[in-house]
């Protein structure tokens, strides 16, 4: 075995060994290069040569990642995204300075040499052959921006990073054959640009224009000669000579360029000595990148249009595909989200529950017909801090959403109406509606096999004063729970479901509904943007339009913009128009004298409904106009929290109910995002009144109820509802606190 010395390096053999196979492939370049004077330094093995020319001449060169910019349908700024933060821009706007500084700092041979500075490649070999290593790589601006391009090819992949990155004599022959590819199809100024465009500048600016930004908050073509020579200075090691962090090191190495570029006469030494002196002058802007940084608190909206993107099959076949597509960026995404709207439901959540609430809120705006998704907000701040989160409450969890949405309480029972009127039953249906009564059986089911009540399941009313006979118009404005079990009885569980397949109503977790009778009380979970949706469609006259948030898409790849396509709302007939306006007949009722008072609009027509269930763990109310649909959630994220006894928004409350938070906020962001607004009218039909002296017999019992005006036969609403969500009063059930029986509300949902 060879011997080595004593300090542990390659013996006097192994470096004559080393400095021949080097040679060799020297040779091998300068022989693919086609210089005369290959044979003058004496190629070593004929097979080098023809292993070089096998090696691929071809540099696939990936579009630069680049900002993604979003859009709000006026064409207002909501975030920009980006995986790298990159604007690429031409030579002639980034200054003659850096042009110069990075030229003089990197390569001042650049303009001289072809592809490979063939003096570097010679002094470099010989000293990493002495050393043992690659200590040294006599990279000319071309080899570096190959280079950067295997690592921009690579992303995120940390392993084909470190292959890019590899300090090894293949990877380097392999640089040295695609520069010289790059030099004949690109020329000097071309690849001056690329190379300005492509490279690190620490502090996640990705190119110079970004760089630029980061560092002076100025655009590259207006840097001056200090400053390029600072931004040069960088390239070599971003973290050693970062000037935020270290600028005392950033300052030594700006010189170090300053006198090169002094060296290489681009400026005058008295211009360098000048430069010296002055300040580096920083003015940092930080990173603006992602949803967190989104204006009007539209993060979540931000953050669904990202999982909108990645979920749809016109962006690319798989999600991969995707995902490559969208940090590649350079998309300008103009969405549908309403600025007026926005502002005022966030501005309505922030009046009413507060970011350190035991409870949070979500509200979605959703236009009918037309399926534009107008505003989207929660009352916990999109973040990662102290109540704050990332979770969107609005959307479903494949769309970054909650595991299982939010059971819906009494919000369910206008999609049990829809059912049994496009089954022919009258808008006049009464059912005996007692107190309390065992959940009947059997039920028919889509499968043909019935529900039966095994357990013995029974579900009150809300009050024990709550008895029936009802017909369905009082017994929707009061949300009287055993009149629509009774009601899913009558017509079975498949029109119940086929009618919620067509409003594509599913689970926050994406499963469809299961058919039971209690999913009438609204048992399982769903989104506030799936009854948003499912809500429009009744303001529509029975058309369901599915959600979108995307209007168009352009992508800059280089110096070309191209459209993208984009997902349309797809609009389908859920039912029919007469169905639709009967609904939305009975959900009037609600607003003007029923369980929803809290939240009715003074100004225009307008429907809707209040949900709460067992142990007051959600409250909800979802309503609209004509021209718009709107759904409000309040609760715990973890339902963990009953809401009794409870503060939100600094306002105490015994007992929560939908007409008394999530009432006021629908209201309150209903009445901002429609201002200066068509008012269109519903086109309602005439459901007549109840009997009223059997009412009045019926009803004899209760003190507190409202006298009846005559007008709409909702008589027997308990007057402490107008109170809205003051707590002493009001309710789903229209009955104050002190009036509900134990603390249990059935085995289902409640009002």
């Amino acid at each position: 075995m060879p011997k080595k010395r004593s300090g542990g390096g390659l013996s006097p053999t192994q470096q004559a060994a080393k400095f021949l196979g080097v040679s060799v492939l020297a040779g091998a370049v300068l022989a693919g290069i086609a210089l005369p004077a290959v044979g003058a330094l004496g190629l070593a093995a004929k097979g080098s040569v023809e292993g070089f020319d096998a090696l691929p001449a071809n540099l696939k060169t990936p579009p630069l990642s680049q900002r993604t910019t979003i859009l709000d349908a006026e064409g207002g700024t909501i975030a920009t995204v980006y995986s790298r933060d990159r604007t690429v821009v031409d030579l002639k706007d980034i200054s003659p300075y850096m042009q110069k500084a990075i030229v003089a700092i990197e390569d001042s041979r650049f303009y001289e040499h072809g592809a490979i500075d063939l003096k570097g490649v010679l002094r470099a070999l010989n000293k990493n052959a002495r050393s043992g290593g690659v200590s040294e790589g006599a990279s000319t601006l071309t080899q570096q921006y190959v280079k950067n391009v295997f690592v921009e090819e690579a992303g995120d992949d940390a392993t084909k990073v470190a292959q890019a990155t590899q300090q090894t004599i293949g990877r380097k022959i392999q640089e040295l054959k695609l520069a010289i590819q790059v030099e004949e199809e690109l020329g000097k100024k071309k690849i001056l640009e690329n190379y300005l465009n492509i490279t690190f500048f620490g502090q996640q600016a990705y190119g110079v224009e970004a760089a630029s930004q980061r560092y002076f908050s100025k655009h590259a073509k207006d840097l001056t000669v200090q400053e390029a020579a600072l931004l040069a200075g960088i390239v070599q090691s971003p973290s050693r000579y970062d000037p935020v962090n270290d600028e005392a090191e950033a300052t030594k190495r700006r010189n170090v360029v300053l006198n090169r570029m002094a060296e290489v006469g681009d400026i005058s030494p008295a211009q360098a000595e000048k430069a010296k002196k002055a300040a580096l002058g920083l003015k940092v802007s930080k990173p603006k990148n992602g949803c967190i940084t989104a204006v009007d608190n539209a993060g979540f909206f931000c953050d669904y249009v990202r999982e909108v993107f990645l979920s749809e099959p016109v962006f690319g076949k798989t999600r991969k595909d995707r995902a490559k597509v969208w940090n590649q960026g350079g998309l300008t995404i103009r969405t549908t989200l309403d600025p007026q709207a926005q502002e005022s439901v966030q501005q309505s959540l922030k009046d009413h529950v507060y970011q350190s609430d035991s409870v949070a809120a979500a509200s979605t705006l959703v236009e009918p017909g037309t399926g534009k998704v107008l505003a989207m907000g929660q009352s916990k701040p999109y973040g990662y801090g102290k109540n704050e989160t990332e979770i969107n409450y609005s959307v479903d969890h494949s769309s970054g959403g909650s595991n299982y949405g939010f059971p819906t309480g009494s919000t369910f029972k206008p999609f049990v109406a829809a059912a049994a009127l496009e089954e022919g039953r009258p808008a006049t249906q009464e059912y005996s509606s007692p107190y309390e009564m065992p959940y009947p059986e059997p039920v028919q089911t889509c499968s043909g096999k019935p529900w039966l009540n095994t357990a013995g399941e029974k579900v009150p009313n809300e009050s024990e004063s709550e008895v029936g006979p009802y017909r369905l118009k009082k017994a929707m404005a009061l949300s009287v729970n055993t009149y629509f079990v009774q009601m899913v009885a009558d017509i079975g569980l498949c029109p119940v479901m086929k009618m919620t397949d067509a409003l594509h109503v599913v689970q926050g977790s994406g499963e469809k509904l299961p058919e039971v009778p209690a999913i009438s009380l609204g048992s399982k979970g769903v989104s506030p943007l799936t009854m948003a949706s499912a809500y429009a469609a009744f303001a529509s006259r029975g058309m369901y339009c599915t959600p979108i948030v995307i209007e168009s898409i352009t992508q800059k790849i280089g110096d070309k913009q191209q459209s993208l396509d984009v997902p349309k709302s797809t609009c389908s007939r859920a039912m029919s128009e007469k169905t639709a306006d009967t609904v939305s007949t009975l959900l009037q009722g609600v607003v003007d004298s029923g369980t929803g008072k809290a939240a009715g609009l003074t100004d225009r027509d307008n429907a809707g409904k209040t949900g709460t269930t067992d142990e007051r763990k959600n409250a909800w109310f979802v309503g609209y106009t004509p021209n718009l649909s709107g759904a409000v959630w309040v609760g715990s994220a973890s339902q963990q929290v009953q809401m009794k006894d409870i503060t939100i928004g600094g306002q105490y409350h015994d007992l929560v109910f939908g007409g008394a938070v999530p009432g006021p906020i629908w209201k309150d962001a209903m009445t901002g995002a429609l201002a200066g607004k068509d008012s269109p009218s519903f086109n309602l039909v005439d459901i007549p009144d109840e009997d009223k002296n059997k009412d009045k017999d019926k009803n004899k019992d209760r003190d507190t109820e409202k006298p009846d005006d005559g007008n709409n036969g909702d008589d027997g609403f308990i007057a402490g509802l107008t109170d809205g969500g003051n707590g002493n009063g009001g309710g789903d059930g229209g009955f104050p606190g002190n009036l509900i029986q134990g603390p249990g509300n059935g085995p289902g949902g409640r009002h």
